[in-house]
């Protein structure tokens, strides 16, 4: 009885952890995708009603997921304490649950914010398509990563129940 108990044990955290890897991964496409729809907004601000990036930053942020949200409170309330707009982007980039290839491509975006509103929204839409790239990438790959990661997860939880058994 305590080794069939033992046993479910293992498989349940097997399952458990295969889910915890799913829903992460789902965080992150969620993310990306608000954050892509959040730099659209922002350079169809910057370039048809040259609103302000602190009070810019300030509004977008409400209506995005938590992490996005998180993000622009974040950089709306570094720039508030004074800080350069470069740094408390790229310190805020640093803070979202993404890959580190698109953390990167978010946080040089900041360098780019100081400029006058051409080049910024020339910034913008660059690192946007590269985001978006990123995105389709990883929609295509989404089904066969999940297949794999939960093949991985209920036969190593299988194997263990196996060895202990």
């Amino acid at each position: 009885m305590v080794k069939l108990l033992g046993a479910a044990c293992i498989l349940g955290a097997g399952a458990w952890a295969w889910r915890r890897g799913l829903a992460e991964r789902r965080r992150e496409l969620d993310t990306l995708a608000d954050l892509i729809a959040l730099l659209d907004r922002m350079a169809e601000e910057i370039r048809l009603r040259r609103t302000s990036r602190p009070r810019l930053l300030g509004t977008l942020g409400r209506d995005r997921t938590a992490d996005v949200r998180a993000f622009c409170t974040s950089v709306a309330s570094s720039l508030a304490r004074g800080a350069p707009l470069g740094q408390s982007w790229r310190s805020a980039a640093e803070a979202l649950p993404l890959r580190r290839e698109d953390r990167q491509a978010l946080a040089a975006m900041g360098d780019a914010l100081q400029g006058d509103d051409e080049n910024i929204c020339k910034a913008i839409l660059l690192t946007n398509k590269s985001l978006r790239k990123d995105l389709e990438l990883t929609r295509d790959r989404r089904q066969e990563t999940e297949k794999r990661s939960a093949a991985l997860w209920l036969s190593g939880a299988a194997l263990l129940v196996i060895l202990l058994i």
